[in-house]
């Protein structure tokens, strides 16, 4: 498995699992299907409610835990800086491990500074291997880091062929933190399946159109944690590492970049709000 290094030394595999929108009744097979596949890396959240079930694969899997990257996220909920060590218990105790792999503020929303300042706190203390964010624009997390003692090693931002964050990753790649992708294929939007460029792509290479976005974003040194329940699928997803795509190829898809996101608006006020007040614990 390709591995990046990120900015405190810590290894973490190119490809990775997703188990977003996965009901808890299905994750853990789910997950046990994926680590018997390859993966190493597995995505989850408190708000994606199977952290438990993610903890049950990997304990049943055989695996050793050093052999396994764990990411998951802080709810905006548990941003205040007790409240945010108390969830990271919670989680760690769901997930029936020691420490973390990967840790993220999920969204840029609410009193993140208390939490990152708790995410120091338990990175300090060895619990954690790696701290970052999902979902801060650039500017945002600039303002973390300038100000704060810690500075995040991977920002996961939504990006695929029609939101493809240029501007963002190369801010990432100038200040050393990692670009991942979440939602790689667009979540199915924009009828990302059938789009003419990729399918034309995928065609020239004998890949599918999942093969093609993938490795379009690996080739861009962007980790990626695309997410299926179908065996067949994770065996394709991960085995995106003995073709390569041109430079005309890469220019090709580049060209879909609608620069905005088909999945939802971060600057609408309703849709803000909403992330930002949503409860998912008592």
């Amino acid at each position: 498995m390709k591995e990046v290094r990120l900015n405190n030394g810590v290894m973490m595999p190119s490809i990775g699992f997703g188990v977003f929108q996965i009901p808890a009744e299905n994750t853990e097979d789910v997950v046990s299907q994926a680590l018997e596949t390859g993966y190493r890396m597995i995505d989850t959240a408190a708000a994606y409610f199977n952290e438990e079930q993610v903890g049950n694969a990997i304990r049943h899997s055989g695996l050793k835990r050093e052999d396994i990257f764990i990411t998951t996220k802080l709810w905006v909920q548990d941003y205040e800086y007790e409240d945010a060590l108390r969830a990271f218990d919670r989680s760690v105790k769901l997930l029936g491990l020691d420490y973390i792999d990967l840790y993220l503020l999920h969204k840029p929303y609410g009193n993140y500074y208390a939490a990152w300042r708790a995410c120091e706190r338990l990175y300090k203390e060895g619990r954690i291997r790696a701290i970052g964010v999902t979902s801060f624009s650039s500017e945002r997390l600039q303002d973390l880091f300038l100000h704060n003692e810690i500075k995040p090693a991977v920002n996961q931002l939504e990006t695929h062929p029609f939101f493809q964050q240029q501007a963002a990753g190369g801010f990432l790649q100038r200040e050393g933190i990692q670009h991942e992708a979440w939602a790689p294929f667009a979540e199915g939007q924009n009828d990302i399946w059938n789009n003419p460029v990729l399918k034309t792509i995928a065609k020239r290479h004998g890949r599918t159109v999942g093969q093609v976005v993938l490795r379009w974003l690996n080739q861009r040194n962007v980790v990626v944690i695309p997410k299926t329940v179908h065996k067949e699928r994770m065996a394709e997803n991960l085995g995106i590492l003995d073709f390569t795509l041109t430079d005309k190829e890469m220019l090709a898809i580049a060209g879909l970049d609608t620069g905005h996101s088909p999945i939802y608006d971060d600057t609408d006020l309703s849709t803000t709000r909403n992330i930002g007040t949503l409860r998912i614990h008592d």
